[in-house]
């Protein structure tokens, strides 16, 4: 049988670990096992269980405190990320061999890891061999995107990770519990946009001809081939958090191999006739 994965992406700050936790408490309340992994090594703290931690292998501060390498926090992060992807088999080893998880693997904020870089996509192309179906999840703040053009820095973040991986994403919009009414409102149009109207109603703004023109076509291509759509994230709200859930296995067909279990019949009422009374009145009929 298959396994399953999220790939919870999204720039720092976005929400990622407080979106693994939510979901933590979303499956424990509905009866389901979810794990998570974390491939952060420079993350301090979480608040749930974690059933490998990529700090076990290599830490960011480390390597910082490393006199020969003298890297950066960025710098340090890719050397730690590159290192983890020649250690693929401490991963497999961490994973184990059980049929039908479905794990959550709380990924770096770096943007470079999705753009440019090789590493997640090899573990993507890992994971897949090892049969598992991968989803990813890019997480975008929403108090970020609040204005048009936020927004569309927001569009081309996750347009560049989904094109990089090359698998099934969701895109999600968090912190919507954070936002007042009347912003909740305001973002609605940035939930399923018509990128034409919003490219129009900011038109005045751009005064380049050249970014003007550019801006117009990639809110072209954004808008003819409905690339990029949200899905908002209320962790307080469980039937959102629930939608949310079956956009990302019907995405990635979880629950299609289950074992159909056939359902019970019901038990025969035990037959209570007292036949030695019946015949007794039959003899005397």
């Amino acid at each position: 049988m298959p396994r399953y994965a999220q790939l919870v992406m999204g720039p720092a700050g976005s929400g990622k670990s407080t979106y693994c936790s939510t979901l933590i408490q979303h499956a424990e309340a509905i009866n389901r096992s979810v794990q998570v992994v974390n491939l952060d090594p420079a993350a301090e703290h979480f608040d749930y269980p974690v059933m490998a931690d990529i700090r076990e292998l290599i830490m960011v501060d480390d390597v910082m405190e490393d006199e020969s390498l003298r890297f950066g926090p960025n710098g340090g992060l890719v050397f730690c990320m590159e290192y983890f992807a020649n250690n693929f088999d401490w991963l497999e080893e961490s994973l184990g061999h059980v049929e039908d998880d479905y794990i959550l693997f709380d990924c770096p904020g770096q943007i470079e890891l999705y753009t440019h870089l090789p590493v997640m996509r090899q573990l993507v192309e890992q994971l897949q061999q090892w049969e598992f179906r991968v989803c990813g999840v890019f997480l975008v703040d929403s108090q970020f995107m609040v204005e048009t053009f936020k927004f569309i820095s927001g569009i081309m973040a996750a347009l560049s990770a989904m094109v990089s991986l090359e698998i099934p994403t969701v895109n999600i919009t968090t912190k919507m519990d954070l936002l007042s009414p009347k912003a909740k409102k305001e973002i609605e149009k940035y939930l399923d946009p018509d990128m034409y109207s919003m490219m129009e109603d900011n038109s005045v703004t751009i005064r380049s001809k050249k970014f003007k023109k550019l801006t117009k076509a990639i809110c072209g291509l954004i808008d003819d081939y409905s690339m990029v759509r949200f899905l908002p994230f209320d962790r307080t709200d469980e039937e959102g958090i629930n939608i949310v859930l079956q956009h990302i296995d019907f995405s990635i067909q979880y629950g299609e191999d289950l074992e159909f279990k056939e359902p019970k019949e019901p038990e025969e009422e035990p037959d209570n006739t007292n036949y030695d009374d019946l015949f007794q009145d039959k003899v005397e009929d």
